[in-house]
């Protein structure tokens, strides 16, 4: 069964690769969704998999890519969007 997770990442998290680090690991883990960079400088990611799976991701979120310092991490229950993949999206 498939769930699905919003989350946001505060802290230095924009400029530092989160997002391309962020696509690998959903990879490795085999999370669909998508992680984009946001205007108020979070990142905001949809994860969708397995439970153990976007659990994995979420504490991955925690830390982050080496350059980041992750300063605090917001996950809401959203529904799931059955998306294939895991994607770059633009800056909202």
């Amino acid at each position: 069964m498939s769930i699905a997770r919003r989350v946001i990442v505060r802290g230095t998290v924009q400029g530092v690769g989160f997002r391309y680090a962020a696509v690998a690991a959903a990879e490795r883990l085999n999370i669909t969704g998508w992680v984009r960079n946001r205007g108020d400088g979070t990142v905001e990611m949809l994860l969708e998999g397995s439970e153990d799976a976007v659990e994995a991701m979420i504490a991955w979120c925690r830390r982050g890519p080496p350059q980041a310092q992750v300063r605090d991490v917001q996950v809401s229950e959203v529904a799931p969007e059955l998306l294939t993949d895991f994607t770059l999206r633009p800056t909202a």
